[in-house]
């Protein structure tokens, strides 16, 4: 799901710690200095209602309880039709784009992107996403590399905090259009080719699959989103997610905001204000194909001046269960982002 060109980190810590940081990129010139723009003071930030983690995770549990959801397989339509179900459940407009993608590989696989609306009238819209697919073998571990991972963190986690949020503000008041995203076919990129966190930069766009198709066939009458906020992995304990570069480039404006929200709810430790290099997932595809200014909130843990960086060592592995999975950090996650679709 994330990839990263080796050499461009190196460079960006370089011009960290020279201070000549520049970006030649001048279609998003106006996206950066976005971050330059005040934050709200937190005495006037309003609180929203209360994020219910044991929900939250029990929506996560239910995901995993199907198996690996993998394209084209029985437990990857059975989940789509729990979270269609659960989705109706909440009197939302719900909606499902269905289509076809190649595969690294050259398989075709059927495609299902989950989206439903809330407030669909309001003036203003945001967009949430997370995608709902999972892992179709665990490269990353040293046995049973071939066999699909349940992806508790790295699929159901998003999915799970993102409809507890839906579920929370059916039940409210918001005047605020939201859109829930669940795309498919994220996590089917390339296998690794060896153990470090090393792509090919031409490999990237064998990832995030459902979201390049989404962006691709947004319809005329798309009501588009002011911004959107995507979430992966999301779940594990002490889950560190910092400002990751594409987030801050298209999205820096919310970017700031969000994380100066959660530091002001008592969740710096999560969100952390050091920066990151740009990772391939959703987001990128969204912010560069459709111009929709959307942020990523990601377990991605980046040290300094190595050149390494991870997700937890259960990445793409089969300890990815429901054991890494821990209910202060989804709480931190979603009444952060609760709280800021109470504050637009």
């Amino acid at each position: 799901m994330i990839k990263k060109n080796p050499s461009w980190f190196i460079q960006f810590y370089i011009l960290i710690f020279t201070g000549i940081i520049s970006f030649s990129c001048t279609e998003t010139k106006d996206k950066i200095s976005n971050e330059n723009k005040p934050t709200a003071p937190i005495n006037l930030w309003k609180s929203g209602p209360s994020f219910n983690e044991d929900s939250a995770y029990v929506f996560i549990d239910k995901q995993v309880s199907f198996g690996p959801r993998i394209p084209n397989t029985k437990k990857h339509i059975a989940c789509g039709d729990w979270i269609v179900n659960k989705l109706n459940s909440y009197n939302l407009k719900v909606n499902e784009q269905l289509g076809e993608v190649t595969a690294f590989n050259s398989s075709k696989l059927p495609l299902r992107n989950i989206s439903a609306v809330y407030n669909a009238n309001a003036s203003k819209k945001v967009m949430l996403c997370a995608h709902w697919d999972t892992r179709p073998f665990a490269d990353r571990d040293s046995l049973n590399t071939t066999k699909p991972i349940l992806g508790a963190n790295d699929g159901a986690s998003g999915v799970g905090v993102l409809l507890e949020i839906a579920r929370i503000i059916a039940m409210d008041s918001l005047d605020l259009c939201v859109e829930f995203i669940f795309f498919d076919v994220e996590d089917y990129g390339a296998p690794q080719q060896n153990g470090s966190f090393f792509d090919l930069q031409s490999m990237n766009d064998t990832w995030c699959l459902g979201s390049q198709y989404w962006s691709y066939n947004l319809k005329s009458d798309y009501k588009r989103p002011k911004f959107g906020i995507l979430l992966d992995m999301v779940g594990a304990e002490n889950a560190v997610f910092p400002k990751e570069e594409i987030s801050r480039r298209f999205a820096g404006y919310h970017l700031n905001k969000v994380w100066k929200l959660a530091e002001h709810l008592g969740y710096g430790n999560y969100f952390k204000k050091k920066i990151a290099p740009p990772i391939t997932d959703d987001h990128t595809y969204i912010n560069q194909i459709t111009k929709i200014p959307v942020l990523d909130i990601i377990h991605y843990d980046v040290r300094p001046f190595s050149g390494r960086f991870d997700f937890g060592s259960f990445h793409h592995t089969h300890a990815d269960n429901m054991d890494v999975i821990h209910k202060p950090t989804l709480k931190a996650v979603g009444q952060t982002v609760l709280d800021y679709l109470y504050n637009q």
